[in-house]
């Protein structure tokens, strides 16, 4: 059985009320008692259950979310899960606040970041810029004693303690081997639609979809990747400009945001151009897209979890607590129109 504080109490002939000082740090506890009470603990192997104490003493777990501003459904539908989680605050423990900064700006994530190392949150969640600057802001940030957790889009060279999202080499390499079999052996060129390379998710996402093309699909040719920034209409520009000028084009690879200006320049070359097209996230836009056969398939991770992920990850920092690693798994889904949700 797992000891208990009646077993700290009995073994250091204390009462429960003098075991408690101690492991809550109270005064009122003579240096040899409380010493007496610290051996008996070592003794019996006694191991506090931090959340219940927390509980118990009505701890609130100040946590900040740092997220881009800007037209994207997906980053639209992530705020919305961390207000939902706001709403869930007094049954969670949680004090949550957002802090939004422009996309893709790493000077704004360093400022937003450098302005939460005064110890006043708990932790703190982000959609990271793979930038140095942001790097050495995470790290400053750790080193004053708070946790951080990336969201969708990681930051492997700093000291962050946890990546909620999902593999995104494996998204990469999933998308290519969808487009390479539906083209089924066709030659021809693909266009890659990125938001920006300076966020890792982008980068390695493009990284898996090079490496398994080159590696099973050598008949299909990759045109340089074309940046959108996530903005509708700068990728509704780019596509209907790179479809203009090459008809060698048979398939797309959309592996940002930014889809509902690659939706409006697809739905503009109506029957006149067969292509192949994936997409990341599933939004209002890319489920119609899907249904109208736009689109041919979505691979979509799950925001509501990631946001999940992050407040159990921070809270469990907080309290010097493990993490049960399948729980915090993001999982891939591919959807197609035939199984939406």
């Amino acid at each position: 059985m797992r000891p208990t504080v009646h077993d700290i109490a009995a073994v250091a002939g204390v009462s429960l009320a003098t075991v408690d000082r101690v492991l809550n740090q109270r005064p009122g506890v003579r240096g040899v008692t409380r010493q007496r009470v610290e051996e008996a603990i070592r003794e019996i192997g006694y191991i506090r259950d931090v959340a219940a104490a927390n509980l118990a003493k009505g701890r609130l777990y100040p946590l900040v979310f740092i997220l881009p501003a800007s037209d994207n459904s997906f980053m639209h539908g992530l705020h919305a899960e961390v207000r939902q989680a706001i709403g869930r605050a007094s049954s969670e423990r949680t004090d949550i606040r957002i802090i939004e900064v422009p996309a893709f700006v790493p000077s704004a994530l360093v400022e937003a970041l450098d302005s939460l190392g005064d110890g006043t949150a708990s932790g703190v969640a982000l959609v990271a810029i793979d930038a140095p600057e942001v790097k050495h802001a995470v790290d400053r940030l750790v080193s004053a004693g708070v946790p951080v957790v990336t969201l969708v889009s990681d930051l492997t060279a700093s000291s962050r303690h946890h990546y909620a999202g999902v593999d995104n080499i494996a998204a990469g390499r999933t998308a290519a081997r969808l487009l390479g079999r539906f083209l089924s052996g066709q030659e021809g060129d693909i266009v890659t639609l990125a938001g920006s390379m300076l966020v890792r998710d982008h980068r390695e996402r493009l990284e898996g979809f090079s490496a398994l093309m080159s590696e099973a699909f050598p008949q299909l040719s990759l045109l340089p990747v074309l940046e959108g920034r996530d903005d509708p209409e700068t990728a509704n520009r780019l596509i209907s400009g790179a479809l203009s000028n090459n008809r060698r084009i048979i398939g797309i690879y959309s592996l940002g945001a930014g889809n509902r200006g690659l939706i409006r320049a697809l739905k503009a070359q109506g029957a006149a151009r067969n292509l192949t097209v994936v997409a990341h996230e599933l939004t209002e836009h890319t489920r119609e897209a899907l249904k109208d056969g736009v689109i041919d398939a979505v691979l979509n991770q799950d925001a509501g979890h990631e946001v999940r992920s992050a407040i159990r990850v921070l809270k469990a920092h907080a309290d010097g607590l493990g993490l049960i690693a399948a729980q915090e798994r993001i999982r891939l889904d591919i959807f197609l129109k035939d199984n939406l949700p």
